[in-house]
């Protein structure tokens, strides 16, 4: 009888940037299936100071594992209403939109970013562990409208995301294209280091200002601005910024995570994000459900935010428990948060438990205490409001 061979696990992806990164000596990890950088070491580097040159003043990211899928011809803007839960019909050519993709159930496919090229051209950028499972789905639930071709853009993109409060000045130094009438959420086109023809959308996964660029993946074109880049920003202290920073950047602003503030189990309202729900912009996918949910009065469960009252940190996963000890919820992601200087977590619990928290918050009264079962340790947490970190306005 012969043993069974083992299967030959498939090579890791990798970026336009990957040879720069590990020259920099960057930590790497398997990220869904890309080779990808955690953070930078070195004298003053690390992810806490990663952190905090966003939050002060700019670092740049290597996201060009995200995934990248066109939208092309006259039937597009109504394929993209079936499948995503906001309205799209609301764009402007130039504007992108935080939508999601969500099954019948109402639960969440993925989130997305959807930006309107033109009348009749959409590009949707989907996460990077996603984006296979991402592009079946829309293909198996676009195939039968008329007018509509779909394309797996994401080998053509490589993205780099310039992050912090001085990040439209770094970028400035390097384009001809006026930065500072750029609105949020919104995109245009231009040079930038010499490389022609990049999309420069002001957006974000940080809680900071900052900038999105989608170059050409073949060539130097990359590894020439993510360089020009990095020198622009010395005199902003800049700083090359790995996924172990993104991750905690976007826990202090509140930001969901697919995997785990939204998942396959989590619908719409649980997840708190109905603010981008369009519930009366006509049929889509999920909506009957979500519908349904309302008429029976709302979500069991809610996201709630927690900050750690004694020493401890929460994990992804521990157990949330009320005061008598009894599991009522869980985390979803916690960590330190540098810039606050606290520890911080996102859990899901019981709806009553959310709202009677809610009530004490909006009351202006100290946040109702909950328990983590950190290890062997009980550990006290407070109930505090989202977004732990907004930045100030400038």
């Amino acid at each position: 009888m012969t043993t069974p061979a083992s299967p030959i696990a498939s090579p890791l992806k990798k970026t336009a940037l990957n040879a720069t990164h590990r020259a920099l000596k960057a930590k790497m990890v398997d990220f869904g299936g890309w080779d990808m950088p955690v953070e930078y070491p070195g004298p003053g580097g690390g992810l806490i100071a990663e952190h905090l040159a966003v939050r002060t003043g700019v670092g740049l990211f290597d996201v060009s594992h995200m995934g990248e899928i066109r939208f092309l011809g006259p039937g597009t803007l109504d394929a993209i209403e079936q499948i995503t839960m906001n309205d799209a019909r609301r764009l402007k050519d130039g504007q992108v939109q935080y939508s999601a993709l969500l099954t019948p159930e109402g639960t969440f496919v993925d989130d997305i970013l959807v930006h309107r090229l033109s009348e009749n051209e959409y590009l949707l950028v989907v996460n990077a562990s996603n984006k296979d499972k991402d592009f079946s789905w829309i293909q198996a639930h676009v195939a039968s409208l008329p007018a509509v071709r779909i394309s797996d853009e994401s080998s053509r993109y490589s993205q780099l995301a310039l992050q912090g409060p001085r990040a439209q000045e770094t970028l400035q130094k390097l384009t001809k294209t006026e930065l500072a009438p750029i609105r949020n959420y919104w995109f245009t086109w231009g040079e930038v280091a010499g490389v022609p023809d990049v999309l420069i959308t002001r957006t974000g996964y940080s809680g900071e200002d900052g900038f999105e660029l989608y170059l050409p993946s073949e060539g130097s074109a990359t590894v020439q601005v993510w360089r020009e880049l990095l020198a622009a920003g010395e005199e902003f202290a800049i700083r090359p910024c790995g996924l172990g920073a993104r991750n905690t950047l976007r826990l202090e602003a509140g930001m969901p995570l697919y995997g785990h503030e939204i998942s396959a189990s989590i619908n719409v309202f649980e997840a708190g994000l109905e603010h981008w729900l369009k519930l009366d912009k006509g049929e889509f996918i999920g909506r009957e459900a979500l519908v349904a949910v309302q008429v029976a009065g709302g979500p069991k469960r809610k996201i709630i935010a927690l900050e750690m009252v004694e020493r401890g940190i929460a994990r992804d996963g521990y157990a949330v428990l009320d005061l008598d000890g009894n599991q009522i919820g869980a985390i979803t992601s916690g960590s330190p948060a540098p810039f606050l200087k606290t520890n911080i977590a996102l859990a899901l619990v019981p709806a009553p438990v959310a709202a009677a928290g809610q009530a004490a918050l909006d009351q202006a009264s100290a946040g109702q205490e909950l328990l983590v079962q950190v290890r062997a340790n009980r550990v006290r947490a407070r109930q505090v409001p989202l977004p732990f970190y907004k930045r100030a306005k400038r």
